[in-house]
This record gives C-alpha cells, structure tokens and sequence, in this order.
C-alpha cells in the first residue's frame, strides 16, 4: 500500500496525456470515418477530402440523437427491472474524493466515481445502452443500405453484423456483470469514459461494417465457416472464463466453482489459480482478441483500416491489463505475487 498522505501514480501520462487523448480521440474518429468511405481507404493516408463546417450540423441528427438517448434513458428508469448491488469499496466506508487536482486530468478520468441524479447512475448507465445499442443499429442500417445498393448484403456484411450482434446481446444479457469491472469499480466518470461509451463505441466499432459498404470484398463459403469457427471459439473462451469469475465471485461454494484451486489474500478474498483463471491471467481477453480478428477478416488483407479496431483493441486490453496488475499488487500484495509466479502468462498463452 502507499504511504498515508502520498499521491497514487497519475495515469494515462497525466494531464498532458489526458489533453492529448481529448485532442487524438475525436480526430481519430472523424479520420477513420472519412477514411474508410474514400476510394483509397488507406489508414496512414490523410482523407482525400475534409467535410465542409455546415456538413457536420444537422438539427434532425441531433433531434434523432437526444431522442434516442431520452429513449434510453426512460428504458433504464423503468420500475420493473432487476436491481444489482455494486461492490464493496476496497476502505468499506463512503466514497472518498480528492479536494485539489489537475482540471485538465481530472475533466478527463472523471473527479466522481459514480455520479447520480436520485436512482440514475450516469457511468451505468453510458457503459452498455445507449452506446453498445446504437453500433448495433449502424451495423444494421449499413447492412439495409447495401441491400439497397447491390440487391443483397454480401456474405462478408451478414458475418460482421451476426458476429458483433453476438457480442452486444451477450454484454446486454450479462449486465450485471459490468458492475464488476475496472470502469465502474476505479475510473471516474470523466470525458475517457463518456465519449468512449457514446460515441466511440458506436462509430469506431462499426468500421468493418463501413468500410464494407463502400469496399465489397468477396468471401466464400469455405472462408466464412472458418471465421464462424473463430469467432466461436473467441466467443467461447470470453463467456466461459467471464462466467466461471462472476459465478466464484457471487458464491465461492457453487458445485461449478467449488473445486478450484485458490490462493488465499489478506483481504479474505480468494484468487483463483486453476481452471479458466489459471491458464492465463486475463483469459476473457484473450477470446475477446480472437474475435476481434474474426471481425476483421471478412473484410479482406487488402487494406489495414478494417483491423484497426483489432490493433487499437490490443492496445487497449494490454493496458488496461497493465493498470488492472498495478491495482491488484497494491491491493492483493504478497498472494498476488505468488498468484503470478503460478501463472506467468498474462493474456496469451506461451507469448504474453
């Protein structure tokens, strides 16, 4: 643990990395959008065209925008749902939260942990609605639009829209689990989080489909039954490994949990260290790679701009894993260290 009184390492390369992110993020977005509907769709490339200011404005978007989120947001108020507690934070006492701090990173990770209007959690409710629904949606008007073009989807189009459909009904069918991660247990709710759930999320995510409709890529039926293949095995190992953690982490004694080997922390938790968990360190990211590279691959090897999701999803994942290593020494200490002294790899068996 820290010293009393001594500051917790900033993250993200603290204020000047939060300004640049802010910066990066958004241009990032736009670039990849323009990108993937121009004739070259190179990634590197800059866009052959920027869109003019009054291009960017449209009333009805925006009516359409607030009155999806206006929809969701009634969804989500709606009496008759399941109510799910949060965990326990780490001091068992009330939420803590700093007095001075940097504006720039502060407005960036988020200063509240869980800010709420009465009964509305904003975090909660940003990280899987409205964002996740609406990639969904892109993906299926994508789909209707080359319908529209070419007579039919194409075989590649089917495959990305059922394979991430898959992704979200599971995230969506598994929403309590999300009350276990790293965005509602740690991060604030900051510019990181909002954007990312509302608006990267759904444009960025939705870039197979994208670059799909302006480039059709051929796909037969061989290939296609090797990626349904893929993808399975990805979706396989992420809902299994994610299953038997929240399963052990609701009731260590369940007969599915019951005989797995542990290690014993300080905290009077336990860690477990066989099965899924005793593979690797992370296995749930592990599946969440292969199917990211079986999105990806129904849009061909011609261009990189299809698996960019892929290259910024590793990122992503190994630094959250990162970040995710660091909470769980302080918190874990000793039994951590032997933790990954019983399991050396992190995400990827023999690799990493």
């Amino acid at each position: 643990m820290a010293p009393q009184g001594s500051r917790a390492p900033l993250e993200f390369g603290g204020p000047l990395g939060a300004a640049a992110l802010m910066l990066l993020l958004p241009a990032t977005m736009f670039h990849l959008l323009l990108a993937a509907r121009s004739g070259p769709a190179r990634l590197l490339d800059l866009p052959p065209y920027l869109p003019r200011l009054e291009a960017l404005w449209s009333p009805r978007a925006l009516l359409l925008w607030f009155t999806w989120l206006g929809l969701q947001v009634a969804f989500y108020l709606l009496p008759a749902r399941k109510m799910a507690e949060g965990q326990e934070l780490k001091d068992k006492s009330r939420l803590r939260y700093p007095i001075n701090g940097n504006p720039i990173y502060d407005f960036f990770l988020g200063r509240e942990l869980n800010p709420r209007i009465g009964s509305f959690d904003f975090k909660y409710f940003c990280e899987l609605r409205p964002g996740l629904i609406a990639w969904v949606l892109i993906n299926l008007a994508l789909l209707v639009q080359e319908a529209e073009l070419r007579g039919s989807p194409s075989l590649a189009m089917w495959l990305v829209n059922g394979f991430q459909l898959l992704y979200v009904g599971d995230a969506l069918w598994h929403e309590e689990a999300v009350l276990t991660t790293m965005d509602i247990t740690h991060d604030g709710f900051g510019f990181m989080l909002a954007f990312g759930d509302l608006v990267w999320v759904p444009f960025t995510y939705s870039l197979q489909a994208q670059f799909l409709l302006y480039h059709p890529q051929p796909l037969e039926l061989p290939m296609a039954s090797a990626l349904c293949l893929m993808n399975a095995v990805g979706f396989y190992i992420f809902r299994a490994a994610n299953s038997q953690k929240n399963t052990f982490r609701k009731n260590p004694s369940d007969p599915r949990v019951a005989d797995l080997e542990t290690i014993p922390t300080a905290t009077g938790r336990q860690l477990l260290v066989s099965g899924w968990w005793g593979m690797v360190r992370h296995p749930n990211y592990l599946g969440d790679l292969i199917m990211a590279l079986a999105w990806s691959l129904p849009c061909g090897v011609s261009h990189l701009l299809p698996y960019f999701y892929l290259l910024y999803f590793t990122a992503l994942l190994v630094h959250r894993e990162a970040r995710d290593e660091q909470q769980c020494l302080q918190k874990y200490g000793l039994a951590w260290h032997e933790y990954c002294r019983r399991v050396p790899y992190r995400i990827v068996p023999y690799v990493y």
